[in-house]
């Protein structure tokens, strides 16, 4: 995505620091652009990110670099951030929203990666393969059908029916399994999968039960000791949602205790932030027990996807003003007026700041071509197009209201 609509300052000042090696699709994007690019191959800590972040304009992260409040104080010239990856818990995103940087994600670009794991992962289990792989590579052959199962017309209960969610119900009935799912919101059933009223309802009935949930407040901890005793003696639990959804001393107990027949994980409470030997779990050394090291979107076709999603939608922001799909932003998406000038203002949400600026471009004589305000409870966001011979002195009295944030001009 190129655009030569050049911005308030030149483009080759736009620096873009992008951590966690995210994918080579994202730099032609921005080199593109013009942009002055930095790259970063493993995650940051709180004190590197803090001092490497001063500067920057455009900042994007995989799932392991954490973007606390700490760090966004110091990013005095960030304009906005973009999650390399599906979840944005890793961002203090209400601090984000506070300082008027938008946060974008890749919400639809891995969904058929993961999807595609955890039904491989459902076969896995069902015919215990890592456990006859493990013993091949020892040189033991275990030649048994005991405790292997076809899945075919086996139930799947899935927990969190969104994008991820679906395409698995989907695929899932191909094979021949029976499709239920249960979610907090209400969703439009794919195919002959079946909606349950409550989360016991849908692990009573099924034989796998795989989680694709968000992490907020109400899903973690959601699969605890009640809810894996619930679960149909002999059924398998997957999780490739958050680590914090999953008790695992208590899987872990459920798991040697025989109640539960297997298990797969690939995300977990805490992760090491960069590659390295000696990470330690409860369902180590466990039967029937396939963990990951949280790659359920880690294939070359996802990070490509992901890379070229994102980094669309930083340009895009950048170089109009476009919030679109933004997670924590008001959304505005206004097509750029020809010959005249943009100002883009987040400011606080109170009452009389509209009325504050249409006094000032009045008093100024600026015409305004085109208008939108957008808020949450917080912020608002103003995207305005008005006369070039004016926006300058526009921009500046906008931004020095007492409730101004930030205030940008797009010439």
């Amino acid at each position: 995505m190129t655009s030569d609509a050049p911005t308030s300052f030149p483009k080759d000042r736009i620096k873009v620091l992008l951590l966690e090696n995210v994918h080579t699709s994202a730099h032609e994007i921005f080199r593109g652009e013009g942009f002055h690019l930095e790259t970063v191959p493993g995650a940051l800590s709180e004190d590197e990110l803090a001092r490497r972040i001063e500067d920057v304009h455009v900042l994007g992260i995989r799932s392991k670099t954490r973007v606390t409040a700490r760090a966004l104080a110091n990013a005095r010239r960030l304009l906005t951030l973009g999650c390399f990856c599906i979840g944005t818990n890793q961002v203090d995103l209400a601090e984000a929203n506070r300082r008027g940087v938008p946060v974008f994600n890749a919400p639809f670009s891995n969904t058929r990666s993961v999807a595609e794991m955890i039904l491989s992962e459902i076969i896995m289990l069902s015919r215990r393969l890592g456990d006859r792989t493990r013993e091949m590579h020892v040189g033991a052959w275990r030649k048994v059908a005991t405790g292997s199962f076809e899945v075919r017309g086996k139930t799947l209960g899935i927990v969190g029916y969104g994008h991820i969610g679906r395409q698995i119900g989907v695929i899932a009935e191909f094979m021949g399994l029976r499709v239920v799912f249960f979610d907090v919101a209400a969703r439009l059933p794919m195919g002959n999968n079946r909606a349950m009223k409550t989360l016991d309802d849908l692990l009573a009935v099924s034989d796998f039960v795989t989680l694709h949930v968000p992490e907020t407040p109400l899903t973690r901890g959601m699969m605890g000791a009640r809810e894996l005793a619930a679960m149909r003696p002999g059924s398998y639990l997957l999780n490739a949602s958050r680590g914090t959804v999953v008790d695992i001393p208590a899987l872990a107990e459920a798991l040697e205790s025989g109640h539960l027949a297997g298990a797969a994980i690939d995300v977990f409470p805490e992760e090491p932030e960069t590659n390295s030997d000696g990470f330690k779990t409860p369902l180590q050394g466990l039967p029937n027990v396939v963990m990951t090291p949280h790659i359920g979107g880690s294939t070359a076709e996802a990070q490509e996807a992901i890379g070229r999603e994102v980094g669309a939608a930083l340009v895009k922001f950048v170089n109009v003003g476009v919030t679109t799909g933004a997670v924590n932003f008001p959304q505005i998406d206004l097509p750029m007026t020809p010959g005249k000038h943009r100002i883009l203002n987040v400011h606080r949400n109170v009452p009389g700041v509209l009325r504050d600026i249409n006094r000032l471009v009045s008093d100024l004589g600026a015409n305004i071509a085109a208008q939108v305000l957008a808020t949450d409870p917080d912020i608002g966001y103003l995207v305005m197009d008005l006369d070039q011979d004016v926006s300058g002195d526009v921009k500046n009295a906008v931004a020095a209201l007492e409730t101004n944030i930030r205030t940008r001009i797009l010439y």
